[in-house]
């Protein structure tokens, strides 16, 4: 009866240090499998979200370009962690890296890359304003240039005046009493020829 009872105390002590060992490893193994680090990326941004972290450590977050250039510095947080950032416009592919720290354990920790793919379009830049063309002056009409002034040295020819000695072109009232007196001269000198020429014939 003895050795029966002694067998089964033993039995029922590596019974319990099991399920004690069993109990410990489930505990040590929840801690693990809480932290959530969950982050997507598209063509045109990035969204983090990291849950069941722990509140008393502080962890910490950091997003970065595959060339090192801080998208998201480093950040610190406790329990959880949200957020969306918008990714720089590009025509090839982008690979992005985040890094998580836990405050509680590096076995908690994350440092991972994922890319980014081209969008199909990329949002076109600004335009730069045109300036207006120069309207193009119409040429105007030459101006036609002044008559020339009259020259103030020279004077003005004065007007011709009548002469008074000329000789009178058109008949005059005195015209026919001239003529008169010219027929009666040829008259009277016809008369004279005529009675010499009588006397003349009677000498004879």
């Amino acid at each position: 009866m003895t050795v029966i009872r002694g067998t089964g105390r033993r039995r029922g002590a590596l019974i319990g240090a099991a399920a004690a060992g069993l109990i410990g490893v489930g505990l040590t193994a929840v801690p693990a499998q809480a932290h959530t680090p969950v982050w997507k990326v598209t063509c045109s941004a990035v969204t983090v979200d990291l849950t069941r972290y722990s509140d008393e450590a502080t962890n910490t977050v950091t997003l970065k370009t595959a060339d090192g250039k801080d998208l998201l510095p480093t950040e610190e947080f406790k329990g959880e962690f949200h957020k969306t950032l918008k990714l720089p416009a590009h025509d090839k592919e982008l690979t992005l890296r985040l890094i998580v720290k836990a405050g509680d354990g590096d076995q908690h920790s994350r440092d991972e890359t994922k890319t980014s793919p081209v969008c199909d379009t990329v949002p076109p830049s600004k335009p730069t304003p045109s300036k207006p063309p120069k309207p193009t002056p119409t040429p105007s009409a030459k101006p036609s240039k002044p008559a020339p002034a009259p020259s103030t040295s020279s004077a003005a020819a004065p007007a011709p005046q009548p002469s008074p000695n000329l000789a009178e072109t058109g008949s005059s009232s005195s015209t026919p009493l001239v003529a008169g007196m010219g027929g009666a001269v040829l008259v009277a000198g016809a008369g004279i020829v005529w009675a010499a020429r009588r006397r003349r014939t009677a000498r004879h």
